[in-house]
């Protein structure tokens, strides 16, 4: 069975508008290197060619990926889901207990995580341990530094 790809909407159209980036511009840039790279002449010793060959290889490769996700996603619909009960496609504010340190992140697909920008991926611990729990309630979040208990303060 192929694997699926849980994302929002708008997780799928970002990966749809990288691919399309990919495939009408950078692809034509990178040709366009290694043309200039191959009139440089002897190719065993160009690292221009070399880089540019790499680059191609790459941009091939993620293009793939892209292609595979997107035709893998399965877009996650929320309307079913209780608006004060954490999952995929919410954004979730809990502070640790008893320090009150407050954090909050979206709990997105695996496709759609970067944890910089506050998503998070519905496979990571904190959201596995979050996922299906409601507003108020304190949940331990086993991380590899130990348990951490937290109490859901908002979900949206």
């Amino acid at each position: 069975m192929e694997k699926v790809y849980p994302m929002t909407l708008e997780g799928k159209e970002k990966l749809e508008q990288e691919l399309e980036e990919l495939k009408t511009v950078k692809r034509k840039e990178i040709v366009e290197r290694i043309k200039i790279a191959r009139s440089f002449g002897d190719l065993s010793e160009n690292s221009e060619y070399e880089s540019a060959k790499d680059e191609q290889a790459f941009v091939e490769g993620r293009i793939t990926t892209l292609e595979n996700m997107i035709r893998l996603a399965q877009i996650i619909d929320n309307n079913n889901v209780s608006k004060d009960e954490v999952s995929i496609g919410r954004t979730v504010r809990f502070i640790e207990l008893p320090d009150g340190d407050e954090e909050e992140y979206t709990i997105v697909g695996s496709a759609e995580a970067d944890p910089f920008s506050g998503k998070i991926s519905n496979d990571s611990p904190i959201a596995k341990a979050l996922i299906g729990h409601k507003l108020r309630e304190t949940v331990t979040i086993s991380t590899p530094g130990g348990d951490m208990d937290v109490r859901i303060e908002e979900i949206s």
